[in-house]
């Protein structure tokens, strides 16, 4: 199964009176690996989950989750299906174990819950009540929920929105872990780099559309950004070959020299023959490439500063 498709949606459209959260979205995604869904805050990406879920309706459009309709066969979806939203309820009178014991009655079968205690990293915290555990050990109790079935598909909407960087990272190695599993993960987040460091392929959403698509290596190698480098050689150097390599001088940074390129395999190129026509010994050389963050603010454009997030 590992290149059939568990999610086709076509044409995909949601509204909500006069505001189109939808509008006409394509989407095909395979089995297997980390798929992040990124964007900022109001693009779409909860809309988009929910019905992938079965919790909305589309207002116009097909959809398919492995194999199935979400709006009409719900119920053998949720079977196979596994999901934690953005908030969750915890009952104050249960321990952790009889949380994943009382979700673990809602299906036909079911992991044994020490297992998924041992999978989220709660063994500890078994027999202490669920609303006491740390915001993150709760982020990983709701995932831990959702894998109670052991589902096929893994949905997690924004789940480390508000966690501490340890929490974060807590959270990191669960999500590895089951890709690792070898099981399908559709992850929604506003965190740029939680994304690039994740997910397998990143889809980017802006106003309920798609505008891209593909590996992180592969939107990075599709940024309009100039690359970086920086120089350090022992002695004086004629920097004529590297500007006919397409580098564009930016001065001195210390003991460096500074040069932007939109092409930097020109520019390292170039380099090679200058130091060994010139007899010059490289000291240094420093090269940074756009990032996954510079490709979003080009395609998001003037997005709000406090929906573009870094993890820490």
């Amino acid at each position: 199964m590992a290149d059939a498709l568990i999610i086709q949606a076509h044409g995909l459209r949601k509204e909500y009176g006069s505001t189109v959260a939808l509008q006409g979205l394509d989407l095909e995604i395979e089995a297997g690996g980390v798929v992040g869904i990124l964007g900022p805050n109001g693009a779409g990406k909860t809309t988009l989950v929910e019905i992938l879920e079965g919790l909305r309706k589309p207002t116009s459009g097909s959809v398919s989750v492995l194999g199935m309709d979400p709006t009409t066969e719900g119920r053998s979806l949720r079977e196979r299906l596994g999901v934690q939203l953005q908030k969750t309820a915890l009952p104050p009178e249960l321990t952790v174990r009889e949380m994943l014991r009382l979700f673990a009655s809602f299906y036909s079968s079911a992991l044994p819950i020490d297992s998924v205690l041992d999978k989220v990293d709660l063994n500890s915290q078994a027999d202490q009540n669920a609303t006491t555990l740390s915001g993150g050990q709760q982020q990983r109790l709701v995932v831990g929920i959702a894998l109670i079935h052991d589902p096929q598909l893994v949905i997690l909407d924004e789940p480390t929105t508000g966690l501490d960087p340890k929490a974060r990272r807590d959270l990191h190695e669960v999500i590895r872990e089951l890709r690792a599993q070898g099981r399908t993960t559709l992850l929604t987040t506003h965190y740029i780099e939680e994304a690039e460091h994740l997910c397998d392929r990143v889809v980017m959403i802006r106003d309920g559309r798609i505008v891209a698509d593909g590996t992180p290596f592969e939107l990075v190698g599709q940024s309009r950004d100039s690359s970086t480098i920086w120089l350090h050689v022992d002695g004086t150097m004629d920097i004529a070959p590297l500007l006919a390599a397409g580098a564009e001088p930016l001065g001195w940074e210390g003991t460096h020299y500074k040069f932007s390129t939109t092409d930097p395999t020109a520019t390292v190129l170039a380099l090679g023959d200058v130091l060994r026509s010139q007899g010059l010994q490289l000291i240094d050389l420093r090269l940074r490439r756009p990032t996954l963050e510079d490709v979003y603010l080009e395609l998001m454009g003037d997005v709000p500063e406090d929906d573009v997030e870094v993890s820490p």
